[in-house]
């Protein structure tokens, strides 16, 4: 028979094991391995070269990493579904192209600009939704017709020439100012960073505490399960991509200050860094598990080895090739940890 102490005992390491299963989950053991790696990765370079820890270096890594993040935020919620977006890039190079279109063309108020961008992305993304949820053409072709299709309405709407926002007044304050450092000087944090950090917040908070974010789970847990509970399921799923698409229109707003100009050209190859941030930070491609802090930390990673090799002098092929080993080995990573789940 099991004495009273006995008993306190059992119930001692029940608790403790449980404790332990849910602080190291995979997912979260992923963001630890991430954190890590982003720790070694800045002092490794800061020991290989002493320019890497200067300001204006660590400010223009900020930048970057202000539009990847975006980016990658937006692919979040659409991995978690199950689903791949593949036309995050070249969306925000269109609402890029949309807001130029307002504000330097139309001569329109600066705030209708900024509507404008992140309502197109909205209703791209919508329509990318709608493609896969009511159509029922898998997420990888439909959001590649959707890359190719924004890519070309770009070149034909800026009549393929970069669109300078020369006499908007204050669009460059959205990305390159910096609120932080009218306060504090030491510290001029461009506002873009403030936008990112912000838009990680309201997108936590939306996947954690919202029927919107239990929903994108639940998809990618098990869609079938979720139908048949009698949820309507693309109703959801169309949401969710139309959100993911004003989230790239936010991104799109922030390359345009940082650059002052649209690039019609630009966009193509974002999105490979986006997904590879998400994926690094824990976020599975089978869907039904990730977070933004994971995101976040996967994008700082991606910017941080890019800049690093950059200041090693590292050929801009031979950066490339190690983008896209990176990409495998955060796949494979994510194969491992599903089969140990």
């Amino acid at each position: 028979m099991t004495q009273p102490s006995d008993t306190s005992t059992l119930a001692n390491e029940g608790r403790l094991s449980g404790l332990r299963a849910r602080v190291f989950t995979p997912t979260a053991l992923q963001k630890l391995l991430a954190f890590g790696s982003l720790i070694l990765l800045l002092v490794f370079f800061s020991f290989a070269s002493p320019a890497f820890m200067q300001m204006d270096n660590m400010l223009g890594i900020l930048q970057a990493t202000a539009v990847n993040g975006v980016l990658a935020i937006a692919c979040t919620f659409v991995i978690i579904t199950g689903g791949i977006d593949l036309s995050v890039g070249t969306l925000m190079t269109f609402t890029a192209v949309i807001c130029g279109v307002f504000l330097t063309y139309w001569h329109l108020p600066m705030w209708t600009g900024v509507l404008a961008a992140i309502g197109t992305g909205a209703i791209c993304g919508t329509i990318s939704g709608t493609l896969t949820a009511k159509m029922k053409i898998p997420p990888f072709i439909a959001t590649l017709g959707m890359m190719l299709l924004l890519k070309g309405l770009s070149l034909v709407v800026s009549a393929d020439k970069p669109i300078y926002f020369t006499d908007t007044e204050n669009f460059y304050m959205i990305s390159q100012d910096s609120l932080i450092g009218s306060f504090l000087p030491s510290l001029p944090v461009p506002n873009a960073v403030l936008i990112l950090f912000f838009l990680a917040v309201v997108s936590s908070i939306t996947l954690n505490r919202t029927a919107l974010g239990r929903y994108t789970f639940a998809l990618g847990s098990n869609e079938e399960a979720v139908r048949l509970s009698g949820v309507n399921v693309d109703r959801w799923k169309i949401a969710i991509y139309g959100l993911a698409g004003a989230i790239c229109g936010i991104a799109g707003l922030l390359i345009a200050s940082r650059l002052n100009s649209a690039q019609p050209a630009l966009g193509q190859g974002y999105e490979l860094e986006a997904i590879a941030a998400v994926v690094i930070g824990g976020t599975s491609l089978s869907g039904g598990s990730g977070t933004i802090l994971g995101t976040i930390i996967g994008a700082f990673i991606m910017s941080v080895l890019t800049n690093g090799l950059r200041i090693m002098s590292v050929a801009q092929e031979w950066q490339i090739v190690v983008t896209g080993l990176i990409i495998i080995l955060a796949v494979y990573a994510d194969i491992l940890r599903r089969k140990k789940s």
